[in-house]
């Protein structure tokens, strides 16, 4: 029986997409009809991201699941019309990587200092020796996939690296806590600490006035989780008076980011465009498929969003 499949997404990710998904379904031995358009009572499921067309999914009355293509749902979690499974994009080897690659490639570049000598090409020797990864603690706020992968990546590498979760997990190599007393002994201990939170109304803000007060002084911010983590006036006030010492930011509350927003001019803030880790059509495909191959056995799907939670 052929199964249809709706690719629910800005129509320049199509060509991306169709024939990885293609033949990720052919591989799992699904005989699919995959298009950008169907009468929505013949949909059996939705490839989805959040910024597509698709809003009200009262029409899809056949719909088994909704696959997310990114990992975050935030911005679909709460649309009342979705009663169907909606699953996260999580395991995705390449989303996975490209996530542990920027997160280990910053935390290196603050570690060492790089940038005293990247951008300090005039002529003066500057003398800086920084300690060595054994004695620069770290913090990953999220302890999901992505955050234990990165938390691993980092410890393997010799950081001391202190992991912090809403409920308690154990994870190789990184020394788990959770809980408000937990945030507290985990943030006062990091000089770099690694946002990697979903955005949900408890994270909300997480990072603000009094948790960056709780930093050593000198401490280095990255988010590459979502923008809403943190209050942005007071990393900008924390900036101003030394506390921190640098902010590398992929994620903000407006994306793109304003012109005029003073992240970009400020001398203690790096911004990259949200681009910590991408969605990459090979590996995605095979995660959306091997979703629909358990839809059709009648199998449950994997990583399917506690809409209570928010993830």
């Amino acid at each position: 029986m052929t199964v249809n499949v709706l690719f629910a997404a800005r129509a320049e990710k199509w060509e991306d997409y169709e024939d990885p998904l293609n033949a990720a379904l052919e591989a799992a031995g699904i005989e699919a009809d995959l298009r950008t358009e169907f009468s929505p009572e013949v949909v059996d499921y939705i490839v989805y991201a959040p910024n597509s067309d698709v809003q009200d999914f009262t029409p899809y009355t056949r719909c088994k699941a909704v696959l997310n293509l990114w990992a975050g749902v935030e911005n679909v979690v709460g649309n009342d019309t979705l009663t169907q499974p909606l699953c996260r994009m999580v395991d995705d080897e390449g989303l996975t990587q490209g996530m542990v690659e920027w997160v280990v490639g910053h935390t290196l570049r603050m570690h060492l200092g790089m940038d005293l000598h990247i951008h300090g090409q005039d002529g003066k020797w500057r003398s800086y020796s920084p300690p060595v990864a054994q004695e620069r603690p770290v913090t990953i706020l999220g302890l999901g996939a992505l955050g234990r992968a990165c938390g691993q990546a980092l410890a393997g590498l010799g950081f001391p690296v202190t992991g912090w979760s809403r409920t308690q997990k154990q994870i190789d190599g990184i020394r788990c806590l959770s809980g408000d007393a937990g945030l507290a002994e985990a943030l006062q201990g990091a000089q770099i600490v690694v946002l990697l939170l979903p955005h949900t109304p408890e994270t909300e803000n997480i990072l603000n006035g009094e948790t960056l007060a709780m930093l050593p002084r000198g401490a280095m911010i990255l988010n590459p989780g979502r923008g809403t983590l943190i209050d942005d006036s007071a990393l900008l006030a924390a900036l101003e008076e030394g506390h921190i010492g640098h902010a590398v930011l992929d994620t903000f509350r407006k994306e793109p980011l304003p012109v005029m927003h003073p992240y970009w001019a400020h001398e203690k803030v790096t911004v990259t465009p949200h681009i910590a880790s991408t969605t990459r059509p090979d590996t995605a495909a095979r995660v959306i498929a091997e979703n629909i191959r358990r839809g059709e056995a009648g199998e449950p799907f994997l990583h399917v969003v506690d809409r209570d939670a928010g993830y």
